[in-house]
């Protein structure tokens, strides 16, 4: 979408995310001094809104948890064959016409993690002829080829097909990622599989997993029966909710935190479907795949992406259903505490690396005659409002709501509001917190099955890590993101590359 604007335009939208954030935490500090009674006042009304929108995302997260333990007590297979024709939106095709193809991209992950992977589609509840499955390797990573050739000699024919693809190194015009991995292998899964087996385009849907996703039992079967049933299935992603909890058991305290911390956000979305977008682990048409030309590969988010290049190909005709059913991924565990804490930092920021998303659409817009300005409102005002949240709120909210008492001068911290403004945000600020219990709760609800060495007195330390969630949202949260944007802010060779999260497993322990 480079010619829907031009390049200062381009650079302008790529200068918004970190402009408004800094610009944000920059005037708290000047306004702290200047006018510090109105900037006291706006940081009440500020945890005011922040304790409401807490509430507010819990009522959304109990909703979604819900109806995800519901959906994964249904035999989900079942409900597809017993489906009358007359259901069926999508030219009366029949369930067992549907192929599912399945792309794994791995880099250097060991064979363990993607054994358990492909394992898990072996047991799914669902045919397994249905699935095409795609190991899609590196050439730059050789040792990943022998171990995607040892799994493939080990699930021949147990699926529809099953092929491994070796992504060329140094390809112009890409960056070496999983977005450029994901498009090779696409590609040779059309040539090789679907056009090889003359499977109609319409009839294939494309679930693309990170190396370590394992699918849970009833997935493939209420993704079809999502796909049978939803109005224009041809024009819609179907997004599932990551669970980090593969290895949460080993993982440290801070990474089970934020494991947690981002499932819950995923559930948070899956139950406002008018904001959500594709995230890691996704399906959609392969139709519409092949159609806006796969995934980029020249960008980091290319999961999320993809997104708009349908939705601003099809002129705002494009949709994400969430189907309020998990996959499980790993949570982000190293060898050593500080290996896994540098690495929480990288993967957080690569995350909020999807702020460039931001100029791809913007400049998408201002191409597209058919989508309507409200639609282009509404998904501009969020998008960025999401990512300045991400940037700001727990800054603020933690670590500067008492900039006026310190700035304000002696007028100023002599009187009432001065005296009142942190005994009111403290209490503000300890109410939202005990919001943080139903997440504690939530998160034992959603461990999996116990090692043998869990006891209940892990259930109490697995209860008050919570505790640590304000410091999380600064440091594996805020400060990433900071990071992210101004590295957008000042392009060039700022800008960041893809980095491989390394999957580490090791043995359960106390």
């Amino acid at each position: 979408m480079r010619e829907g604007c031009t390049l200062f335009m381009r650079r302008l939208f790529e200068w918004i995310p970190g402009t408004l954030s800094w610009g944000t935490l920059i005037a708290l500090f000047v306004f702290s001094w200047s006018l510090p009674a109105a900037t006291a006042i706006f940081i009440i009304l500020f945890d005011i809104y922040w304790l409401l929108k807490t509430v507010y995302f819990s009522l959304h997260l109990r909703v979604s948890f819900r109806k995800m333990r519901e959906n994964m007590k249904i035999d989900w297979l079942a409900r597809v064959c017993a489906l009358p024709a007359e259901e069926k939106k999508e030219g009366n095709v029949r369930w067992d016409d549907v192929c599912h193809l399945i792309i794994l991209p791995m880099y250097r992950e060991s064979y363990e993690v993607v054994h358990e992977s492909i394992a898990s589609l072996a047991v799914a509840h669902y045919p397994q002829e249905k699935m095409l499955v795609v190991l899609a390797t590196e050439a730059a990573a050789p040792e990943g080829q022998d171990i995607a050739d040892r799994i493939r000699h080990e699930f021949e024919g147990m699926f529809g097909a099953f092929l491994v693809t070796v992504h060329p190194a140094g390809i112009a015009s890409e960056i070496p990622g999983k977005g450029s991995n994901e498009a090779w292998a696409g590609r040779e899964a059309q040539r090789v599989l679907i056009d090889g087996m003359r499977i109609p385009y319409e009839r294939v849907l494309v679930s693309v997993f990170d190396a370590d996703t394992q699918v849970l039992p009833e997935y493939f079967g209420i993704l079809t029966y999502q796909f049978l049933t939803v109005e224009n299935p041809q024009r819609t992603s179907y997004q599932p909710i990551p669970l980090f909890t593969n290895n949460i058991f080993t993982a440290p305290l801070l990474a089970r935190v934020i494991a947690f911390s981002s499932s819950f956000w995923h559930m948070i979305q899956q139950s406002r479907p008018e904001r959500l977008t594709t995230f890691s682990s996704h399906a959609m048409p392969f139709k519409a795949l092949t159609e806006v030309g796969f995934w980029n590969r020249a960008i980091v988010s290319e999961d999320s992406q993809i997104f708009w290049q349908c939705y601003l190909h099809y002129g705002g005709d494009w949709r994400v259903v969430p189907i309020l059913y998990p996959v499980s991924m790993d949570a982000n565990v190293a060898p050593k505490f500080w290996t896994t804490m540098k690495n929480l930092y990288k993967q957080q920021r690569r995350w909020a690396w999807g702020c460039e998303n931001i100029p791809y659409f913007l400049c998408g817009f201002m191409r597209n005659k058919k989508i309507s300005l409200r639609k282009k409102f509404y998904w501009s005002f969020h998008i960025i409002e999401g990512f300045h949240s991400w940037a700001t709120n727990a800054v603020m909210i933690f670590l500067l709501g008492w900039l006026p008492v310190a700035l304000g001068g002696s007028t100023f911290q002599s009187s009432v509001l001065s005296y009142n403004l942190p005994r009111i945000t403290r209490i503000i600020t300890s109410l939202a917190i005990l919001g943080i219990t139903s997440s504690a709760i939530l998160s034992i609800l959603l461990l999996p099955p116990k090692p043998v060495w869990f006891r209940r007195r892990h259930y109490v330390l697995y209860f008050v890590q919570w505790l640590m969630l304000p410091v999380t949202l600064i440091i594996f949260g805020a400060i990433p993101a900071l990071e992210a944007q101004t590295r957008l802010l000042i392009g060039g060779c700022a800008r960041l590359g893809f980095w491989v999260t390394p999957k580490f497993r090791k043995k359960e322990s106390v």
